[in-house]
């Protein structure tokens, strides 16, 4: 008994539409941008989420700000590239992470991309239920000083953190909880990590996250709590994706599923003497006669079914034509 052997070849994954997610990223980064805006609090209850913080920190005692604070602060050949980095690479690498996946691992893209967005937007969540002032504005008592403004003659960059001189206005400075500075660069390097083969990559896939926690602490940008509130956004947006994206296939599923169709309608009952569509039949009258009809050339009605003689078989006859030999009388032998 011969087998058939089936193979069966799956079809590579095509490449998202450039086209459709160029558009979807810079909406989702605009409603951010545009949402840190409009949860601006109030400075005083900013001030006083920090001191909470900075008390609970000393409890604890996991308080790097002050100490990393005053390195960048009095070393400038380690404060300026600090400053750059905090001012530029928030907004190329991860960018640039994003293409990288798009076009080598098109197969990941799709849930490493809604990762990342659905973590901003927890992000934005945070920050309009805890605004928080970063350490920089807080009063000259506590110790810490605003590396940013100290360099800001060797950048773009003024008082107002990364914002371009003159465009402080733009920016909510009191969105310090959590660091998303920290939970993006956490991505880019689990992306660097997981899916690339070079090892230099991989490597700055281990330290780019780590260098931009020191970074955000160094230049009086965040807390600590605000790193690992980063860290945990992360998380909770990695937990949440598989069930969005579900959520969103099944809600697509619905908006483009067809409409069921109609059971058809019985069919009317045929009247009497209507013509029958069907093969030739042959109808025995009685043990003499019978009727053929081909419906297709003669409908088969009540009226036109007529006699035909049917042959009736006779006696049976013997079709052997020889003569039987004649019997001897036994006195002629």
């Amino acid at each position: 008994m011969s087998s058939t052997e089936v193979r069966v070849t799956q079809r590579p994954r095509s490449k998202p539409r450039w086209w459709a997610e160029l558009p979807l990223i810079a909406l989702v980064y605009a409603a951010y941008s545009g949402g840190r805006l409009l949860v601006a609090g109030d400075t005083t209850e900013a001030v006083r989420h920090a001191e909470s913080i900075i008390r609970l920190e000393r409890i604890l005692h996991l308080d790097p700000e002050h100490a990393l604070n005053s390195v960048l602060t009095h070393v400038s050949w380690l404060g300026v590239p600090a400053c750059f980095a905090y001012a530029t690479l928030h907004y190329l690498v991860t960018p640039g992470v994003l293409v990288w996946l798009w076009k080598r691992h098109p197969g990941r893209y799709l849930f490493m991309r809604t990762w990342l967005m659905l973590s901003t937007f927890i992000g934005l969540i945070g920050f309009t239920l805890l605004p928080t002032a970063p350490p920089r504005l807080l009063p000259a008592a506590l110790g810490f000083h605003d590396t940013m403004a100290q360099y800001a003659t060797f950048g773009w960059w003024g008082a107002d953190a990364s914002a371009p001189q003159g465009m402080g206005q733009l920016t909510n400075q009191y969105a310090a909880m959590p660091s998303l500075h920290v939970g993006w660069a956490l991505w880019c390097g689990i992306m660097l990590w997981r899916h690339s083969r070079n090892p230099l990559a991989r490597a700055l896939g281990v330290a780019y996250p780590i260098v931009i926690a020191l970074v955000v602490l160094g230049t009086a940008n965040h807390y600590l709590m605000d790193v690992i509130a980063g860290v945990a956004v992360m998380g909770l947006g990695l937990l949440l994706t598989r069930p969005v994206r579900r959520l969103v296939a099944l809600a697509g599923g619905l908006l483009t599923a067809r409409p069921a169709t109609a059971a058809p309608e019985p069919a009317a009952p045929e009247p009497v003497g209507a013509p029958v569509a069907s093969a030739p039949l042959t109808l025995a009258l009685n043990g003499t006669e019978s009727v053929v009809v081909d419906p297709l050339v003669r409908p088969l009605t009540v009226e036109s079914v007529t006699a035909v003689p049917r042959s009736v078989p006779g006696p049976r006859r013997d079709t052997d034509t020889r003569r039987p030999a004649e019997a001897v009388p036994p006195s002629r032998r």
